[in-house]
C-alpha cells in the first residue's frame, strides 16, 4: 500500500495530444496566411477620381474658413 502512483499519464497519449495541438495551430496559422493573401489579391485599386460637373469644378475652392475663427462657434 505504500507504493507511489505516477501522477502523469503514460507517454504515448500525451505525445499524441501534443502533436495534434501543434498540427491544429499550424493549420490555423496557414489558414490566416492563405486568407490574407487571397484578400490582398482580390482587392481592387480603389475608386478613381470623381468627375464633377463643370459648374461644381469652378466652385471647388469657393469656401474658405477664416484663419481666426476655425475653432469657434458663433451663438
Amino acid at each position: 500500500m505504500n507504493e507511489l502512483m505516477p501522477l502523469a499519464a503514460s507517454g504515448f497519449p500525451s505525445l499524441f495530444l501534443i502533436v495534434v495541438g501543434i498540427v491544429l495551430v499550424l493549420l490555423i496559422l496557414g489558414a490566416f496566411w492563405w486568407g490574407s493573401r487571397r484578400a490582398a489579391r482580390g482587392k481592387s485599386p480603389g475608386p478613381g477620381p470623381t468627375v464633377q460637373p463643370p459648374a461644381a469644378a469652378r466652385r471647388e475652392d469657393s469656401w474658405d474658413t477664416p484663419d481666426g475663427d476655425s475653432g469657434r462657434r458663433r451663438p
